[in-house]
């Protein structure tokens, strides 16, 4: 079997600088609602608010990563918890997601 690596991203909207008001999780589907969606084309930046479903989602993988000070100077300092445990203990908290991450970091491989 071939084995095709592209490194050009295939995500048509980025979530980095988005501040999350909202999760739930229905049917193996997590949604969060976004004050901001960031949608790059031809040089152009549009944006958008609204709701991003992620089918199959497993929340046993995902975690958040709650800061104590300003982030990126000196070592992590906070506390890590699952994103089960956030929906329950921070249900009304909104949050800013930094960075974002899919497939390997925009990788994908098919073959």
């Amino acid at each position: 079997m071939d084995i095709t690596q592209d490194r050009k991203s295939n995500n048509l909207f980025g979530l980095h600088d988005s501040r999350i008001k909202k999760f739930s999780f229905k049917n193996d589907v997590l949604t969060i609602e976004l004050d901001t969606i960031f949608q790059y084309t031809k040089g152009e930046e549009k944006l958008y608010s609204g709701e991003v479903l992620f089918f199959d989602s497993d929340l046993e993988e995902c975690n958040i990563l709650i800061f104590d000070r300003t982030v990126y100077e000196g070592e992590f300092s906070g506390k890590a918890i699952g994103l089960k445990e956030y929906m329950k203990e921070y249900a009304h908290a909104e949050f800013e997601i930094l960075t974002e991450g899919y497939f390997g970091y925009n990788t994908t491989y098919t073959g």
